[in-house]
């Protein structure tokens, strides 16, 4: 269901494009790792993953189960919720290892929320948690960074503020872009792996941000 209300509404409200790395696709067994700006680009990284044939297991804040339909449909599709802050949030990693094993790609945000500012600027991610790279070095699953940009210009500021961009979207028209990169694995210990999975991160963010069409002539294209 998440994936066709993204897949169906994302292209209303902006103009969506997707790149990818040399790999062309996401191997079954692989944990995405995306940056995380707003409350749109959970959207946008569903969108971007169904026209890469790829439907997936995502880890979300369990706030959202409480959501009537909504909470029981996120749990028969098997989505996973993290319950941040309690003891419980690490049986989320075991759920999503036993989703890896099963062949599922599994989403996670390693920046955990969203960052605390208004503008609607797309900036690099922040710091990362340790969840991703405890669950990559536990499973041993790829993890394929995903980077997107132009969530902002449909979503950000207070809520009045998101309410507008919502409904003017659609005529505004913003520019969004999501860049799957190459797969990485991640060893050493978690704080090592947490840095080298935040740099795989970051490059793909800057490639998704270097594809749109106001910043192509500001930002370095990675190679």
């Amino acid at each position: 269901m998440l994936s066709a209300f993204a897949r169906t509404v994302v292209p209303l409200l902006g103009r969506l494009t997707v790149t990818t790395g040399a790999a062309g696709t996401i191997a079954p067994g692989s944990i995405v790792a995306p940056n995380h700006t707003a409350l749109a680009d959970p959207g946008l990284v569903l969108a971007a993953l169904h026209r890469l044939g790829v439907e997936p297991v995502v880890l979300a804040t369990a706030g959202l189960w409480k959501i009537p339909f909504l909470g029981r449909r996120l749990a028969r599709e098997g989505h996973i919720p993290v319950h941040r802050g309690s003891r419980s949030a690490a049986a989320a990693l075991e759920l999503a290892a036993e989703a890896l094993a099963a062949g599922r790609v599994v989403v996670i945000y390693p920046e955990g929320g969203l960052p605390r500012r208004r503008d609607s600027a797309d900036r690099e991610p922040g710091a990362f948690r340790t969840g991703l790279a405890r669950l990559a070095l536990t499973t041993g699953a790829p993890v394929v960074p995903l980077g997107h940009a132009g969530a902002r210009r449909i979503v950000s500021g207070g809520r009045v503020k998101q309410i507008a961009g919502v409904v003017t979207a659609p005529l505004r028209r913003p520019d969004l872009h999501v860049h799957v990169g190459d797969p990485v694995q991640l060893t050493g210990d978690i704080p090592e792996a947490t840095a080298h999975a935040r740099t795989a991160v970051e490059a793909a963010w800057q490639r998704a941000v270097g594809q749109l069409p106001s910043n192509r002539t500001e930002l370095p294209r990675q190679p």
